[in-house]
């Protein structure tokens, strides 16, 4: 579904990432830890296509093709979403109207409601996109227009974050329904790439393998509960040392 090769990011003229290398095979879901500031972030602007975030080396093969040079739009009519940290408010464009758009032609008002049921969201469908929106509300619009446009790759960041215990186990819900957990792996169409720095996410969403990325780097790879479990005891600190 996505490899990853020796990508170098930089985001005004200054280098981001160096050298990030990883790959993700169709149904499956990753998970990527590290400190604030680290890089996660910009890999996953970088994979969707932000336009400031400048690939200077490597590649990132979506589907077995470069997507290198292709605009974001161009990036999610290939399959590509994402769920972003901190979503703008977006006046003059209702929520109803953002899950219109995902779904794309075709659609209808009973799938708009159905979706909407799923996240709870149907009280806010007439809102202008997160405008007086809680924390949680915004990441259930985010994941709500992810399920409506149904890509092949989801980019998830950091999906818990400003969200309360009891939104967060509605996310984890809405983030298994999207990934197809109910399924077999050999039998889902999508893959997933989460960017978590609490962790908290794994209590609900499991994922097969986790990442350390520190310094814009990935310095480690293996089993994202174990993973955890050393961040929670020992801080990213253990994984500098781990470089020495």
């Amino acid at each position: 579904m996505l490899e990853i090769e020796q990508l170098t990011v930089a985001v005004d003229d200054k280098e981001i990432l160096h050298d990030v290398s990883f790959s993700i095979k169709a149904g499956e879901t990753h998970v990527l830890f590290g400190p604030n500031g680290s890089g996660k972030t910009t890999l996953l602007m970088a994979i969707m296509g932000a336009p400031r975030y400048h690939v200077t080396r490597g590649g990132i093969i979506f589907k077995g093709k470069d997507i290198v040079g292709l605009s974001m739009d161009e990036r999610a009519r290939r399959g590509i979403g994402m769920s972003l940290q901190r979503p703008p408010v977006v006046r003059g464009v209702t929520t109803r109207d953002m899950v219109a758009a995902c779904i794309g032609e075709g659609t209808s008002e009973e799938a708009i409601a159905r979706i909407a049921e799923k996240a709870h969201m149907g009280d806010l469908m007439d809102r202008d996109i997160n405008y007086g929106f809680s924390g949680g509300e915004i990441k259930r619009s985010e994941l709500m227009q992810l399920l409506a446009q149904e890509p092949d790759l989801a980019l998830l960041d950091e999906p818990e974050s400003g969200v309360d215990l009891v939104n967060i186990a509605l996310i984890g819900e809405l983030i298994n329904e999207l990934l197809q957990k109910e399924h077999p792996i050999r039998d889902r169409r999508l893959s997933g790439l989460i960017i978590t720095h609490t962790g908290h996410i794994l209590d609900y969403v499991n994922a097969r393998t986790g990442y350390v990325m520190l310094d814009g780097r990935i310095i480690c790879e293996g089993d994202p509960h174990e993973i955890l479990e050393t961040i929670k005891n020992k801080d990213y600190e253990e994984c500098r040392r781990c470089l020495k």
